[in-house]
């Protein structure tokens, strides 16, 4: 999608890029199963920990930015898992998110714009799951029964 301004000084069309959003999202390994929060914001439902990257940050900067601030736990990054870019997996824009694999260690509790954070298994994860976080779960869990991860 092009976008384009007039250049307010020689009235030519300037082409204004519009590109994806930078986000990362971390599957948190805490006591025996992963954290889930659920949504005070639209799109409501429960998703993996995750969000925005700032500006002069790096992924993995952001990834424990990002799960302090919604779990209140500190993480240890394991690993990337996955990088999962699809234009409609946030209905609110476009965004490409970097996943990690991180171990938690702390108080469990939903901060930020987490109004609840718990502990999921593979049998038991909750029907309404945010984005594409039940692909990336699947994802996730795939890697762990191979022992990828």
């Amino acid at each position: 999608m092009k976008k384009f301004i007039i250049c307010p000084k020689c009235n030519e069309k300037i082409e204004v890029y519009v590109n994806p959003i930078p986000t990362v999202d971390i599957i948190i390994e805490y006591k025996d199963g992963i954290v889930l929060i659920e949504r005070k914001n639209f799109p409501f439902g429960w998703a993996i920990p995750g969000g925005f990257v700032d500006y002069g940050e790096s992924l993995e900067e952001a990834a424990i930015r990002e799960a302090k601030e919604e779990t209140n736990l500190d993480v240890e990054l394991i690993c990337q898992l996955h990088t999962y870019s699809s234009p409609d997996r946030d209905p609110r824009q476009h965004t490409i998110s970097t996943v990690f694999i991180a171990k938690g260690k702390g108080e469990l509790k939903g901060k930020d714009d987490a109004k609840n954070a718990k502990i999921f298994t593979k049998n038991n994860l909750p029907e309404n799951i945010a984005f594409d976080h039940k692909e990336i779960l699947n994802d996730y869990f795939k890697f762990k029964e191979l022992g990828r991860i």
